[in-house]
C-alpha cells in the first residue's frame, strides 16, 4: 500500500471503531428498453399505469419514449436499494403487457433514426423543453445512440465523515463546503485514472445488432458473427467506445475536473458558445423547435462523462449553479453497462465494490492532471473498451507499460485495506467480500460479463439479439411472478395517481410563451452562483 494511504486507513480505521465515520449513501438510476415480443425496439407510448415520466420520482424515461429509467431513494445499504430498484421492475411487468425490458446496453433491432421514438412530456414549458432538448440530440449526434442504456451510481459521503477529514488533514480552517468539494474532485481525479479497471470488470458490451449501424458500415475492429450481429472479439463495453456515447465538439473542452471553479466555468463557456454546425443545422423553424440553441452544449446535461460532481438543485438554478452556489453533494458514476445476466443491471457485489473503489479514490492523493497526463488516461480508457480482454494489451501508468492483472492487482491490494475499513461498520465482511469474489476476474478475462456473453453467443452460434432475448424472456417470467410488498405497492400506485395530477398543474399553471420561457432560463443559467462573502456570512 502506497505510504500516505496506509497510516491515514489505520486512523480512520480506530475512528470507525468508535462509531465516528457515518455510512456510505447510494442510490441507483438504471435504463432499460422497452422492446416487443420478436426484440424490437417498442413503438408504443409509455405506459400511462406507470404514472407521468414528467413528474413521477422513481419512474420516468431517458431519451427515448421506449427507455424506461428506474431512479431508486438514496440507501445507507446496498441492498435496500436493490431491492426498491427490483420492486419498479415487478411493478413495470404489472402493465408492460407482453413487451419486456431489454437487459443489455447495446440496443435491441431498431428500423432506422425513426424507429427510436423521442419521449413526450407534455404541453408545459418545462415538458417542451426536454422534447426539444432531445429533437437537438437528434439533430447532433442522431437518434440511435441515444438508445444506448446503462446504471448511473449515485454516491454520498455524510458531513461528520469530512469533518472527521478535514481534522486528520488539518485544514480546520477551510470551509466545510470549499473542504468536501475539493475532497470530492480528488476523488473524481483518481476516478478518472482508474476508471478503466471498472469498463474491464464490468463492462458487458462486446457485441452490437447490425441494425445498430444502419448505414451499412463494418468498423474497424469488428467482424460478423452470424448474420446480423457484430463482435469485437476483446471488447468490454462498446457502450463506452467511440460507437457508443461520443461528442467531437465536446472533446475539445477538456474538462479533466482539477477544480470546481474550472468545471463550472468551462460548462457555462459551452452552453453560451455558439459552434458553426448547430447553426447551420437551425434552431427553430416556425413554431417548430429543432433545438434548444445552437450552443457546443445545448444545457450542460449535454455533456458526456464517466463520472459528474452533483448537488441537487433548486427550482431557479442549473446543475453547475447549485455546485457554484453550494459545492459537491455527491458524484454520480456514468461509466456502467447493464449486466445481461441480471435482470436489475447492477447486483450487491458490484455495488459493495464500487463502493470501496470510490472510497479508495477519496482517500488515496490526488495531485491535478496535466494535459499530458490527461491524454494518457483517454487512451487507456479507448484500449480497454476495445481490447480490454486482449492478454498483450498495455496501459500506460506513469510512462511504464503494464498489463490490466499486474496494475489491477496492486490496486486490489490496496482496495483489500479500504474494505476492511468499510467492514469495521459492517456485519459480517461484504465489502471485503466483493473485492475476493472480482478478483479472479483479472488473471480471466473470461469471467468478465462481456468474455461471458461473447462466451455464450460462440458456444451457441446465437446472434447478439437471439441471446439477449432468451435472458429478458427468463428474467420477465421471474419478475411477473415475484411479490410486491402491500405498502410498497400501495406507495407506487399512489405516485402514478400523483404524478398524473402534478402534470396536470404544471400544465395548468403555465402562462408564459415557450420561446419567452427558454429566453429567461438562458438568460439565469449564464448567471453566476458563487458565494461571495455577503452570502457566505448568510446576511442578505
Amino acid at each position: 500500500m502506497s505510504e500516505p494511504l496506509s497510516p491515514l486507513i489505520a486512523r480512520l480505521g480506530r475512528l470507525a471503531g468508535q462509531g465516528r465515520l457515518g455510512r456510505l449513501r447510494r442510490g441507483i438510476e438504471k435504463e432499460g428498453l422497452r422492446i416487443d415480443a420478436a426484440g424490437r425496439i417498442a413503438q408504443t407510448p409509455h405506459p400511462a399505469e406507470l404514472g407521468s415520466k414528467l413528474t413521477h420520482p422513481h419512474i420516468t424515461t431517458d431519451y427515448s419514449e421506449a427507455l424506461l429509467e428506474y431512479i431508486t431513494p438514496v440507501y445507507c445499504r446496498p441492498e435496500d436499494a436493490l431491492d426498491f430498484l427490483a420492486d419498479l421492475h415487478r411493478f413495470s411487468y404489472r402493465h408492460l403487457g407482453e413487451e419486456l425490458i431489454w437487459p443489455a446496453s447495446m440496443p435491441a433491432r431498431l428500423d432506422g433514426n425513426d424507429s427510436v421514438p423521442i419521449a413526450d412530456y407534455g404541453s408545459s414549458n418545462v415538458g417542451r423543453m426536454k422534447q426539444v432538448y432531445r429533437r437537438g440530440l437528434d439533430v447532433r449526434y442522431g437518434r440511435i445512440m441515444q438508445a444506448i442504456a446503462g446504471v448511473h451510481y449515485n454516491v454520498s459521503l455524510p458531513d461528520d465523515f469530512f469533518a472527521l477529514l478535514r481534522e486528520l488533514d488539518g485544514e480546520g480552517e477551510t470551509a466545510m463546503q470549499d473542504y468536501r468539494s475539493s475532497r470530492y474532485f480528488g476523488l473524481i481525479r483518481n476516478f478518472r485514472r482508474h476508471s478503466w479497471l471498472l469498463l474491464y470488470l464490468f463492462g458487458a458490451s462486446p457485441a452490437v445488432d447490425r441494425s445498430f449501424l444502419p448505414d451499412g458500415r463494418v468498423p474497424e475492429g469488428l467482424r460478423p458473427h452470424g448474420r446480423d450481429t457484430l463482435v469485437a472479439p476483446h471488447a468490454t463495453s462498446l457502450r463506452m467506445s467511440d460507437l457508443g456515447y461520443q461528442n467531437k465538439v465536446q472533446s475539445q473542452l477538456k474538462i479533466c475536473f482539477n477544480s470546481l471553479s474550472n468545471y463550472v466555468n468551462t460548462l457555462r463557456h459551452a452552453i453560451s458558445t455558439p459552434w458553426p454546425d448547430y447553426q447551420a443545422k437551425g434552431v427553430r423553424g416556425g413554431d417548430t423547435w429543432h433545438q434548444l440553441n445552437a450552443n457546443i452544449l445545448q444545457i450542460e446535461n449535454e455533456y458526456y462523462s464517466d463520472i459528474r460532481p452533483k448537488r441537487v438543485a433548486r427550482h431557479d438554478e442549473t446543475p453547475s449553479q447549485a455546485l457554484e452556489a453550494r459545492g459537491v453533494e455527491y458524484i454520480e458514476v456514468r461509466c456502467l453497462d447493464l449486466d445481461p445476466f441480471d435482470a436489475l443491471g447492477i447486483d450487491a457485489t458490484q455495488s459493495r465494490f464500487l463502493d470501496t473503489f470510490l472510497m479508495w479514490c477519496l482517500l488515496a492523493e490526488s495531485p491535478w492532471i496535466s494535459d499530458e497526463e490527461c491524454e494518457h488516461l483517454d487512451d487507456n480508457r479507448r484500449l480497454v473498451v476495445t481490447r480490454g480482454r486482449d492478454p498483450e494489451l498495455r496501459l500506460d501508468h506513469h510512462g511504464r507499460k503494464r498489463g490490466i492483472a499486474d496494475w489491477g492487482g496492486e490496486i486490489f491490494a490496496e482496495l483489500e485495506a479500504v474494505a476492511g475499513l468499510l467492514d469495521r461498520m459492517e456485519e459480517g465482511a461484504p465489502h471485503a467480500e466483493a473485492i475476493a469474489a472480482l478478483a479472479p476476474r483479472l488473471e480471466d478475462p473470461s469471467l468478465t460479463p462481456s468474455g461471458r456473453l461473447l462466451a455464450r453467443m460462440e458456444a451457441s452460434g446465437e446472434e447478439f439479439v437471439e441471446v439477449v432475448l432468451a435472458l429478458a424472456r427468463t428474467q420477465a417470467a421471474r419478475l411477473r411472478e415475484e411479490p410486491i410488498g402491500r405498502a410498497r405497492e400501495a406507495l407506487f400506485d399512489q405516485l402514478v395517481e400523483t404524478s398524473h395530477q402534478q402534470q396536470g398543474d404544471i400544465e395548468e399553471g403555465d402562462v408564459d410563451d415557450f420561446g419567452d420561457f427558454l429566453a429567461q432560463y438562458f438568460e439565469q443559467a449564464r448567471e453566476s452562483r458563487a458565494l461571495t462573502p455577503l452570502r457566505a456570512g448568510g446576511q442578505a
